[in-house]
């Protein structure tokens, strides 16, 4: 079958894709859209997202009512919410183990501030990310057990059979990684992604499960004719790890984010007001400032200095200890971004090196810091459009972090790799994953994960393509076109923000800022102009060829945003990719 024209007939841009667009189907849901009285630019989002008519007024306002689901659905979940009722009631002594990332610190922070409003504290522990790695381990288990009554694993502890059978006391999961065949000896492990479950909330991330846990205690305080904490004000919690752990905007989770970011708004919680001024965010968050502004932050601390700080930051009520933490983490993100940029530039030469044509790329050092690794791997992901793995080695081993694209489940690979012996241990969900190897079998464990993924049938296509949602000329590109394309929102994981292609546009300007970065402005002719920005355009062919081609016509693509400077808003083109016009 022939394929469909190509997009602006750019079957070959200035990096080497072939633009693609609408086909017939999502062409005739753009003018029934249209029709319905949604803006052009909106209706083809909706329509590029499988949205009709009759269904856009809903998902266009996505409401938790509407869309979360009975906690009961998951498996354990009932015998979870009477256990830690029972522990509140009881003045027991409670326990949270939390891993070191956002989603675990904000899981943790959930759990404590619900247990606050209750009266009741809890000890919080997170493992030391060099010391004691990923997950529960024995000697803290075991300490932790004998001091306490329960003990709450949220965002691990589905893999931990040895720890979680070490503590001595009542041990209750609370995750979301990918299960194995059997389950640790916990009183309950509620994981939608236990293998005796189905797929239905297997998008969740973890504060999303210990939401559900405390939708289900609040409902039966409510029984009990009791009034449990208000939950609504913790949806910044799990907006923000949502967003941070890359969890699919989808179903629940876009009304978890959309109602979190307008709580977030309000400022109620020190932590995140502390982080917000600390990091210079002066509006309303969105989406991107989770993933890439408050996120890292949170996660500063995990990575090289104090794992517990991005927990205790989020959890605190007291707005001088926030200020203090949150200044603390600003430092560390500093550090980890001068430690992640000199990884990054080894990897990257390496996997070049090494060849990226496989379904997988890969990369490893010697003493490669492993609080960055994740996001090198992130970045090589992003690079070279396929799943990537990287590798930090110290002595006869090398701990990994993955990092995949849709299509690829890499967490079942690493497992599967894990479980043959290709691997020393290593788990994950469909898009994160981590692993331990020998220094021996590095080579031959690569060769086994690359394997199981082209299997899936995730290896990627020899042309490379890049999809289009419409046309814009940049005349049309004001405040009110991106305001109306952001009642799509929220963007991020599997539900990723428009792109938009501009034809024919005038390159008027092009310079380099910053270390690899391009400002351009452009025109039609009808007006100002657009300012647009290519982030690490010079990392690849994209920026030598735009200031080549200063003063002609170009045919540029890119998501639009606004960018706000001194109390203004104006549209900026978040330059991907450009073509002869």
């Amino acid at each position: 079958m022939r394929p469909p024209p190509a997009f602006l007939h750019v079957e070959s841009s200035l990096t080497g894709r072939r633009w693609t667009g609408p086909g017939p189907e999502e062409s005739r849901r753009t003018e029934a859209l249209v029709q319905a009285g949604h803006p052009p630019a909106l209706a083809s989002v909706l329509a590029r997202r499988g949205v009709p008519p009759e269904a856009a007024a809903a998902f266009l306002q996505p409401l938790l009512r509407d869309l979360l689901p009975d906690p009961l659905g998951l498996r354990d979940m009932e015998r979870a919410a009477d256990r830690l009722l029972a522990a509140v009631a009881g003045g027991e002594r409670i326990a949270v183990f939390a891993d070191y990332d956002v989603d675990g610190g904000a899981s943790a922070a959930l759990l404590i501030t619900w247990l606050r409003a209750m009266g009741r504290q809890a000890t919080l522990y997170i493992p030391d990310r060099i010391e004691e790695g990923y997950g529960p381990n024995v000697p803290a288990m075991r300490a932790l057990g004998a001091a306490h009554d329960l003990i709450l694993c949220v965002d691990c502890g589905t893999l931990s059979h040895e720890a979680i059978a070490a503590a001595g006391c009542d041990v209750v999961v609370l995750d979301h990684h990918l299960g194995g065949e059997t389950l640790p000896p916990a009183l309950a492990v509620v994981n939608p992604n236990r293998q005796d479950e189905t797929a239905e909330l297997g998008h969740l991330c973890a504060a999303g499960v210990v939401f559900l846990l405390l939708v289900e205690a609040n409902r039966r305080l409510r029984a009990a004719g009791a009034a449990g904490p208000d939950l609504m004000a913790m949806l910044d919690l799990v907006a923000l790890a949502t967003v941070a752990d890359v969890a699919p905007l989808v179903g629940v989770n876009r009304a978890f984010v959309r109602q979190g970011l307008a709580v977030m708004a309000r400022r109620g919680r020190p932590g995140l007001v502390a982080l917000s001024d600390v990091a210079g965010l002066d509006r309303p968050p969105s989406a991107h400032h989770l993933g890439f502004v408050l996120g890292p932050r949170v996660n500063a601390g995990g990575r090289v200095g104090a794992a517990d700080l991005g927990a205790r930051l989020l959890a605190t009520a007291d707005p001088r200890e926030a200020e203090a933490l949150a200044r603390r983490l600003d430092a560390l993100n500093a550090e980890r971004r001068r430690i992640e940029a000199a990884v990054l530039e080894e990897a990257l030469a390496q996997a070049e090196a090494r060849g990226a044509e496989g379904p997988l790329v890969w990369a490893a050092g010697e003493g490669w810091h492993p609080g960055v690794i994740g996001i090198v791997a992130t970045r090589l992901k992003e690079a070279f459009g396929r799943p990537a793995i990287v590798v930090g080695l110290d002595g006869g081993e090398g701990k990994g972090s993955g990092r995949s694209v849709e299509g690829a489940d890499l967490g079942h690979a690493v497992q599967r790799a894990a479980a043959e012996g290709f691997l020393i241990r290593g788990g994950g969900h469909r898009m994160a994953a981590g692993l331990t190897v020998a220094r021996d079998r590095l080579g031959a464990a690569m060769a086994r994960l690359a394997e199981l993924i082209a299997r899936q049938g995730a290896a990627p296509a020899q042309t490379r393509t890049l999809g289009i949602d419409a046309l814009v000329m940049p005349s049309a590109c004001v405040p009110d076109l991106v305001e109306a394309i952001e009642a799509a929102g929220p963007f991020g994981a599997a539900a990723p923000a428009p792109r938009f292609a501009l034809p024919s546009v005038l390159l008027r300007q092009a310079r380099r800022v910053g270390a690899d970065h391009l400002k351009l402005n452009l025109a039609d002719g009808a007006g100002p102009g657009l300012e647009a920005i290519a982030f690490g355009a010079f990392r690849g062919p994209l920026g030598p060829a735009l200031v080549a081609r200063t003063g002609q016509r170009l045919h540029l693509a890119g998501r639009l945003e606004l960018d706000h400077w001194q109390g203004r808003a104006r549209v900026q083109l978040r330059v991907e990719d450009a073509a002869e016009a």
